[in-house]
């Protein structure tokens, strides 16, 4: 009898665990978000599923994006008349820094020294007219040298709304980092410079303040900056210091958006080296200027290639021809000084920093030029690189490498 009592009780512990914990499973699928891209070859189903789940981003015939629950992505995935993928997840590309100051060390850090070509320099021009969107954490755009550049400020990444005007707050610092490297113009007299301070900015934040973003944020964004481009009639360049190693559809058509609107687009090519083969997304793109990182250390005559510097495919390398996975210049990424997210200044490396460099040097080109096509500055950039090759580094060699690609592109 007594064995009977406890096999009883033992059931009712049993029968009092499992619905307890059944509950959990059900409620952890329902607290976790997902967010998913949406397609379907019958447009009833895909209008049925925008009313059911919402709709972050319409991206038309490629489906639309939304958040789901994970018990909702299993249903969707079962769903006959639906087709269902995840969104791919994009992140910074900036290897960490811990070297704050309340003022600048050097008003023009060595990496403006060098793509001016001028050691002595103690200020910077150029940019007038252009537009440079930064596609990041956001930015400061109450720093003392970023506030008078700013023009518009949007926050794409906030989870609960995919367009916010009028916000863009960088509590992450790298925003503000790579958008100081670009157009920072000294602030009061004291402040830091960068490459193109008369161009005006555009801070875009499609990353969290933990460094992290989804594809179609990203995607929205670059689509974005075109459509605002021919809405003002003025000339854009998108500069991005973030990357997938993957390949994000959404991203990629929206690269060709962009193209197909006369944008220039600039991007880091990952920290990953240096070994070759390991450009990330966007940069891999053929539509997308890739840019690798050099430091302040001469070999062979040149600036070096860093090692923590994505290398590109050196089956395609040689050949001026920019193919998938090719780097196409480079630029000063390591140890590079610049404005920070709580009005400080920072000393950080990666390709996100060697990215703003030739975005504000693309600004300078393109107010040189004002007629010129977004293909025409990428050709001036890739000319200004061939005259000026890089010999030192991992790779890098004499004439179009996978280390450092035509070269790197200076101001004069």
């Amino acid at each position: 009898m007594k064995s009977l009592k406890l096999i009883g009780l033992m059931l009712m512990i049993v029968i009092l665990i499992v619905p307890s914990f059944t509950s959990q499973v059900d409620a952890a699928e329902n607290s976790t978000k997902l967010r998913v891209l949406i397609t379907s070859t019958n447009e009833n189903a895909q209008e049925r599923a925008k009313q059911n789940y919402g709709m972050r981003w319409d991206f038309n015939q490629q489906g639309f994006t939304t958040d789901v629950t994970t018990a909702q992505y299993h249903a969707l995935q079962k769903n006959k008349n639906l087709s269902v993928e995840l969104v791919d997840k994009v992140f910074l590309d900036a290897k960490p820094g811990s070297n704050e100051s309340t003022a600048p060390n050097d008003q023009t850090p060595w990496g403006i020294e060098a793509i001016y070509q001028d050691d002595a320099i103690s200020s910077t021009s150029g940019g007038s007219g252009v537009r440079v969107a930064v596609l990041d954490t956001g930015v400061n755009k109450d720093h003392a040298d970023l506030s008078s550049n700013i023009e518009q400020c949007k926050d794409f990444s906030h989870r609960k709304s995919n367009l916010i005007e009028g916000a863009c707050e960088d509590k992450n610092g790298h925003g503000t980092h790579v958008s100081g490297t670009v157009l920072a113009d000294g602030g009061s007299g004291s402040g830091i410079y960068g490459v193109a301070p008369d161009a005006k900015l555009w801070g875009y934040k499609v990353l969290n303040n933990r460094g992290s973003g989804y594809s179609d944020d990203i995607a929205a964004a670059i689509r974005h900056v075109a459509d605002e481009a021919n809405r003002l009639n003025v000339n854009a360049v998108i500069s991005m210091s973030l990357g997938s190693s993957s390949e994000s559809s959404l991203i990629t058509d929206a690269v060709t958006y962009a193209y197909n609107n006369d944008v220039l687009i600039v991007a880091a090519a990952g920290n990953s080296g240096p070994t070759a083969d390991t450009i990330g997304y966007p940069a891999a793109l053929t539509r997308v200027v890739a840019v690798a990182a050099l430091e302040d250390v001469q070999e062979n005559g040149t600036y070096r290639v860093a090692d923590f510097s994505s290398r590109g495919n050196p089956d395609t390398a040689g050949d001026y021809v920019i193919d998938v996975r090719d780097i196409e210049v480079s630029a000063p990424g390591r140890n590079i000084e610049s404005t920070w997210y709580d009005g400080s200044y920072n000393t950080i490396s990666g390709t996100s920093m060697a990215t703003p460099h030739v975005s504000g040097l693309a600004a300078k080109i393109w107010d040189a030029n004002p007629n010129y096509t977004a293909e025409q500055v990428r050709t001036e950039l890739q000319n200004r690189a061939e005259n000026n090759d890089i010999l030192g580094g991992s790779g890098a060699s004499t004439g179009d490498d996978y280390a450092s690609g035509f070269g790197f592109p200076t101001v004069n």
